[in-house]
């Protein structure tokens, strides 16, 4: 008797702000204020999309924009944020790290700064709401001028300690030099923050150790193809830099045909720690337990190895010490202890 994937703790390290909006609030905010949403996020939800050229990203990053847009008031963000954190703590995740990049929502909320302050007053509030430990990491734009990632690095690191841990830099990886955002991740690397760069998904191996050398990575967001290349895991795993690995957005953006292609366990076997997250529910219509679920359904993965992903997904958190020794004393329970039979749902 196989024990529900619900029950495992675990920690959810990659989960992108507007994207993890439940489908059902999209589809309430957009009636509320006569927003005409597009059939992909309505009666073909979740999208049939792609990445695999530029106007695949585009199509991606379009109906993105459109859900942002339905974010009109400060409750609407308190809302997404208690959703969130609601549908993370009923799927097993015991700590969660939200990405955002403010300059998106800045014109509608008065600037980054005010916007900055809601989305941590929110995240508190649902942190105390549901007893799920959060965290934030501001995000910059690689679609954007490096000059605006450095606006964000410093924004981030006046929050450094106080709600913000981390900075990430986002987007169609294909797009912007990375070595032109190195100024922005010294500034996020002074103020003591953790760098958690996209990198190593739309882009091979040589764009991994892009982002090594110039960004100074301490995970990856995707990083997947870093599996390509048996040298480079070694490095990542000599470096202790952990992936934040997401199979369903893998399979809907092209960047693997089938579930079976993800690379967790190779990944697994270099000694990386490998942290699974859901990337954007909205869109890829899986949430966090969902990328167990799959990864036990299409790979076979035994509750031993699921385990083993569990604990890893903690050590790469920026949880307290206290939350990481609660959460795997939780996983040794699950493991030992079998459920009556059921099936895991892969929830919206």
């Amino acid at each position: 008797m196989r024990p529900l994937i619900s029950a495992l703790p675990k920690a959810h390290l990659h989960l992108h702000f507007t994207g993890s909006m439940r489908h059902s609030t999209l589809l309430e905010l957009a009636e509320r204020d006569g927003i005409r949403l597009p059939a992909a996020l309505v009666e073909e939800w979740p999208p049939q999309l792609t990445a695999a050229d530029e106007k695949g990203w585009f199509r991606f990053q379009r109906l993105y924009d459109t859900a942002r847009s339905v974010l009109r008031t400060e409750d609407d963000v308190r809302r997404l944020v208690r959703e969130a954190a609601e549908d993370d703590a009923a799927d097993g995740s015991i700590w969660t790290e939200i990405q955002v990049d403010p300059s998106g929502y800045a014109a509608t909320f008065g600037g980054i700064t005010a916007f900055t302050d809601l989305v941590l007053d929110a995240v508190r509030d649902a942190s105390r709401a549901t007893g799920l430990g959060m965290s934030v990491v501001i995000a910059a734009n690689r679609t954007r001028h490096p000059l605006d990632a450095r606006t964000l690095a410093r924004l981030a690191a006046q929050y450094a300690g106080r709600g913000v841990h981390g900075f990430g830099l986002s987007n169609d990886e294909r797009r912007g030099d990375t070595a032109s955002f190195g100024p922005a991740f010294a500034i996020a690397e002074r103020a003591g923050l953790q760098l958690v760069p996209h990198g190593g998904e739309l882009r091979g191996p040589d764009h991994v150790r892009q982002c090594l050398t110039h960004l100074h990575p301490d995970r990856l967001g995707h990083g997947v193809r870093a599996a390509e290349d048996r040298r480079l895991l070694d490095e990542l795993a000599q470096q202790g830099v952990a992936l934040e690995v997401c199979p369903a957005s893998n399979i809907a953006l092209g960047v693997y045909q089938t579930f079976e292609e993800v690379p967790v366990r190779e990944l697994m076997a270099a000694g990386l720690d490998v942290a699974l997250g859901a990337d954007d529910p909205l869109l890829f219509g899986t949430r966090l337990a969902g990328q167990y679920a799959l990864l036990r359904a299409a790979q076979d993965f035994s509750d031993a190895e699921l385990a083993d992903l569990a604990r890893r997904s903690l050590r790469a958190a920026h949880a307290p010490d206290d939350v990481k020794a609660t959460g795997l004393r939780g996983i040794d329970a699950w493991l030992s202890t079998a459920t009556e039979p059921t099936h895991d749902r892969m929830k919206a």
